[in-house]
This record gives structure tokens, C-alpha cells and sequence, in this order.
């Protein structure tokens, strides 16, 4: 039984043999006794192997197009075999390494000068001494210029508004109840800011007004519908002591002259 299986898997040697006489070739010998001619050096033959067991593979990146084709399907991409796209980089110019590499002598820096030698040169926007284009251009006024003058100091309401928001008679128009009924809703640097009531609209009911600021419009307008005023005092710019000593000094004095003034007025009267 296993003889028949080696004979069914193992082919008959003398029917593979090729027969020397068919063949139109010049050889006239055995080629059972013909070998490759080992080389004698073993560093170069184990480098021939592995050049035959490395497969090539070529990558080409239309930028156009947007397709990537390689000669190899399923390669995984690694570092031994990733490379930057032909012409995207060059190599640096090699300064101060003599006249024929073109950069030899000063390296393109000139032989006189700040900017030739070693430091940080000279700032942004220096033109030699001569007036900066940033001094010479014309400047705008106020915000737009970036001047503190030209901010906003308060937050304004209209009369019109505060008539629209729906207050009751009798009740108090500050920051925080306009805040409430929505009427105002200050961010950033608004919230910080005092408030200051204009003119513009007309007021049916009577109310408490509490604000730092009112124009004289809404001064007049209020004034005459029956409404109370109540000016907020502001918050005061610290000076130094003396200074706060030397003022209220100068408030004596202007006091007492004025007292002056109308007595002596009330007398002559």
C-alpha cells in the first residue's frame, strides 16, 4: 500500500529526463553533472540574494489629479520606502565655502555695514533715521484712530425704548431692570459702563429714573411729565493726597468767595 502511494506521488524520474539528442544546441555532455559556479566571496553572494528578494516600488503622485498608482497592489507604506516628491526639495546653499560657490566671500551680507555684521540688525519699521512710514501717514481721531477719546462712556437708552419695554407707572428705570425686561443687554467693555437716558420718544407713565447721565432733552421731557430723577455719582479718578489737599482748598476758598458775593448782593438789594 505504500509503495503504490510513492508511486502515484512521486513521478517516474526517467520520463522528466530530457533526451540530449532532440535538442538543436551545440552542448554535447550530461546535464545532470551541470552547476552554477558558486562565488567565493559570501558577503557579496548574500547581497545578491537579498537584492533579488527586494521588491521595487514605484510611487507616482499627480498633483493634478489627485492619483496615486504603484507598480505593487496591497504594499504597506513605511519609512524604508516613503520619499519626498521629485523637485519639492533642493539643497541648501552652502555659504562662505569660497568665490566659485557663489556665496563665498561676505555670504551675500556686503562687507560694511549694521546689517553685515553679527546681531540682531536693526528693528522693525527703521528707514536709516529718516521719518517711519508710521510717523509720516496721517492719523484719524478717536476710535478709529485707536485713541481712548473716541470710546463710547456710557450705555444710551432711549425714551422710546423704555416706553416700548412695558414699565408700570411708578416703577424704577435703572441698568438692572432695563437689563431685566431686555431692553438693553450690554457685553464686552458695555458692561462696565454707566447709564445715560436721550431724549428721542415720548413717555406716557410716570417713573423713577436712576441713571449717572441724562441729556437735557430727556432732562426736559421728564421733567415736565412728572417723572423723579435721581443722578448717580460717578466713580472718582484716584489723585495723590496732595493733590486731593491742594482741591479741596481751592473748593474753600471758591465757597467762601461766592458766600461773599451774594451777601454782598442781598445787601445792596
Amino acid at each position: 500500500m505504500a509503495a503504490s502511494l510513492l508511486s502515484l506521488s512521486s513521478p517516474n524520474p526517467s520520463t522528466t529526463t530530457p533526451q540530449l539528442h532532440q535538442l538543436s544546441s551545440h552542448f554535447k555532455g550530461n546535464v545532470r553533472t551541470l552547476k552554477g559556479n558558486p562565488s567565493p566571496f559570501p558577503y557579496l553572494r548574500l547581497c545578491h540574494n537579498k537584492a533579488k528578494q527586494r521588491q521595487s516600488v514605484v510611487i507616482v503622485n499627480s498633483a493634478a489629479s489627485g492619483v496615486q498608482e504603484s507598480s505593487l497592489k496591497n504594499v504597506r507604506f513605511r519609512l524604508d520606502n516613503l520619499g519626498p516628491q521629485p523637485g519639492s526639495t533642493k539643497k541648501a546653499k552652502r555659504k562662505g565655502r569660497g568665490h566659485a560657490a557663489g556665496q563665498g566671500g561676505s555670504c551675500g551680507f556686503g562687507m560694511r555695514g549694521q546689517k553685515s555684521r553679527s546681531g540682531p540688525g536693526v528693528r522693525k519699521g527703521f528707514e536709516g533715521g529718516q521719518m517711519p512710514l508710521y510717523r509720516r501717514i496721517p492719523k484719524l481721531r478717536g476710535i478709529a484712530g485707536g485713541m481712548h477719546a473716541g470710546l463710547p462712556k456710557y450705555v444710551p437708552v432711549n425714551l422710546k425704548d423704555i416706553e416700548e419695554a412695558g414699565f408700570q407707572e411708578g416703577e424704577e428705570v435703572s441698568l438692572e431692570s432695563l437689563k431685566k425686561k431686555g431692553v438693553i443687554n450690554p457685553s464686552g467693555r458695555e458692561r462696565k459702563l454707566p447709564l445715560k437716558i436721550l431724549g428721542d420718544g415720548e413717555l406716557s407713565v410716570k417713573l423713577n429714573f436712576k441713571a449717572r447721565a441724562f441729556s437735557s432733552s430727556a432732562k426736559e421731557k421728564l421733567e415736565g411729565s412728572g417723572c423723579s430723577l435721581t443722578v448717580l455719582p460717578g466713580q472718582k479718578k484716584w489723585v495723590k493726597p496732595s493733590v486731593a489737599k491742594n482741591l479741596a482748598r481751592a473748593e474753600e476758598y471758591f465757597a467762601k468767595k461766592r458766600a461773599a458775593s451774594e451777601s454782598a448782593e442781598t445787601s445792596s438789594a
